[in-house]
């Protein structure tokens, strides 16, 4: 590719993110407060210049809140990334720095070789180590005809796996272990279990680069579970034998269509409540650019901080109209072109808080979600509470959501270390926990019995 042969045009809102066609790709990033954009197209992951620059116009390129362009010739395989300019006053809530080069929230993938977290965090320049978003043409995939299982709920056995760790030990004698393909070659003892779904610890893609702490033997424990999101669209890497440009989307594909063809649902643990930015001292990698304020909870008195009812420095602002589209989006994208089962959303009470925190009655997105045809044959399981003490097993939104039943866990854990007076609770929560679920109007389903 050579900059000679790329030009632009006016573009169009929708869809949000980067779509490739014949003549080009289309790119679309929602923002409300930005003054400037500049989208960069890099010839390689590897190049710390881009070939190709293209500066929005905010008339022509801008439809509401919605800036989009048209790049002619580009070809999937492409890595893009933005800068994004605006009101930098952190004491009214803005992060805009146009020296910080941003992923695409709607990346369908994003490369890390260059990426260097410290960096990111400062208020320099950080082009030559920044992450970079590449992309994707996600069509032409051979289902080879694959559906969704729908086994119901009442006759589900799931069990949770680490992807990354579920074949990492040598007695797994894997190939390639910890990987998408791995779990596709344990499918025999996986049956052998006699389960009927793997619940996925986050596979969206996620910083394990991130140092979280170094021991006093001077281990340095870097992110291994994957509970803070980078790329929501986008299968994490590392867990791919071939990570390249849309081979990484082909290996998850492999993977759910084999274990579909055994009679075994997939279903993720999706994080929405908060994302790897952190709270103020935090990097710059997406949504702090693109705009701040719409994205998290920010404390109304001193918004250059973050509510963090996650406990992990900051909070999505999910019933914000444009935060509920992009979680909307984002489950829609896992459900229709890489044919997901099912959800269990980590923290799942966040996404009943309104824009400024409060518990809602009606919260937009989670209703959005149990009454959209798109997810009418989906899962939907939340870990109904969140780090700020909101605790709603029994009334969570709705009523074909379920939820994780805390209360029949400990209840099991009590009882098989022999503590004493448990037998009655023990029946109750067997029997289907109407204690919890029957004042409400649910049913027995509505509760996921867990133990570990």
């Amino acid at each position: 590719m050579t900059e000679t042969l790329l030009s632009t045009s006016t573009g169009r809102a929708h869809p949000l993110g980067c779509k490739p066609d014949s003549n080009g790709v289309n790119f679309s990033v929602y923002s409300e407060h930005a003054t400037e954009m500049e989208l960069l197209i890099f010839d390689s992951h590897l190049d710390t210049e881009p070939i190709f620059t293209a500066k929005f116009d905010p008339v022509k390129n801008r439809t509401f809140n919605m800036w989009h362009i048209y790049v002619n010739n580009l070809k999937p395989g492409t890595h893009y990334a933005y800068r994004v300019g605006g009101n930098p006053n952190v004491q009214l809530g803005h992060r805009f720095n146009p020296k910080k080069v941003l992923v695409d929230v709607y990346s369908k993938g994003n490369n890390t070789h260059l990426w260097d977290r410290v960096a990111a965090t400062s208020e320099e320049d950080n082009l030559a180590t920044s992450m970079r978003s590449v992309v994707v043409d996600t069509t032409g995939y051979d289902w080879e005809g694959d559906e969704p299982l729908n086994i119901d709920l009442k006759d589900s056995i799931i069990y949770e796996m680490h992807v990354g760790g579920f074949t990492k030990s040598p007695s797994s004698h894997a190939q390639h272990p910890g990987t998408f393909q791995e779990v596709i070659a344990k499918i025999p003892y996986l049956k052998s279990l006699g389960i009927t779904a793997v619940e996925l610890l986050p596979v969206f893609q996620f910083d394990d680069k991130e140092l979280l702490r170094v021991l006093p033997d001077g281990t340095q424990l870097k992110n291994y579970w994957g509970y803070s999101t980078v790329g929501f669209f986008s299968p994490h890497p590392a867990y791919c034998v071939t990570p390249e440009e849309g081979k990484h989307i082909t290996e998850f594909r492999d993977m759910v269509k084999a274990l579909h063809k055994e009679g075994i649902e997939v279903i993720l643990d999706v994080v929405f409540n908060h994302s790897n930015e952190g709270n103020h001292q935090g990097p710059v990698i997406s949504f702090k650019g693109f705009d701040n304020k719409v994205y998290y909870y920010l404390v109304p008195n001193s918004p250059e901080f973050y509510f963090d009812f996650s406990g992990c420095g900051n909070t999505m602002s999910c019933n914000h109209p444009a935060v509920a589209l992009f979680i909307l989006d984002c489950l829609r994208f896992w459900v229709k072109e890489m044919h997901v089962d099912g959800f269990r959303f980590d923290e799942g009470s966040v996404l009943s808080r309104g824009e400024d925190g409060t518990p809602l009655k009606h919260p937009p997105v989670l209703w959005a979600l149990e009454l959209d045809v798109s997810f009418a044959d989906t899962k939907l399981i939340a870990e109904a509470w969140d780090a700020a003490g909101l605790y709603q097993i029994g009334n969570f939104t709705g009523y074909r959501w379920s939820e994780w039943n805390g209360k029949f866990r400990d209840a099991i854990r009590k009882f098989t270390k022999g503590d004493a007076g448990v037998i009655g609770e023990v029946a109750n929560r067997i029997a289907g926990s109407a204690d919890i679920y029957k004042q409400h109007r649910h049913k027995p389903i509505n509760g996921i019995n867990f133990i570990a």
